[in-house]
């Protein structure tokens, strides 16, 4: 579990550094779909993932004191976000930025269609 957990961290870290996309477009559907969590858990967990920002502190600590939280797992993504951040955005200025559109649109609509088809 805490290699997927790392894995969808670094995963949404190499989105983030390409898109400037993470938490609710990569990591609450990985949790969801990947780790098995339930929506309410996977987004009280990609917050605390993210929590650098003071208002994700705030919802993060929300989910927290409604039980829908695992800090522990939020860490091993955070670390891997780190990681796969620097790579994506390695990758992404060698990219040129309509290719870039095309990458983020069709990452859009497949979420899209995941989560409608569910």
């Amino acid at each position: 579990m805490i290699l997927l957990l790392i894995a969808i961290g670094v995963g949404a870290g190499i989105l983030s550094g390409i898109f400037g996309i993470g938490g609710g477009i990569v990591i609450v559907p990985a949790l969801i779909y990947l780790a098995k969590m339930p929506p309410q858990q996977a987004a009280g967990t990609s917050l605390a993932a993210l929590v650098l920002p003071l208002g994700a502190a705030v919802g993060a600590m929300a989910y927290y004191k409604a039980g829908h939280l695992q800090p522990k797992d939020a860490l091993f993504i955070a670390v891997g976000m780190a990681v796969g951040a620097y790579f994506g955005a390695q990758i992404a200025t060698h990219v040129d930025a309509s290719v870039l559109r095309k990458m983020f649109a069709a990452l859009m609509v497949a979420m899209a269609v995941k989560m409608w088809v569910g």
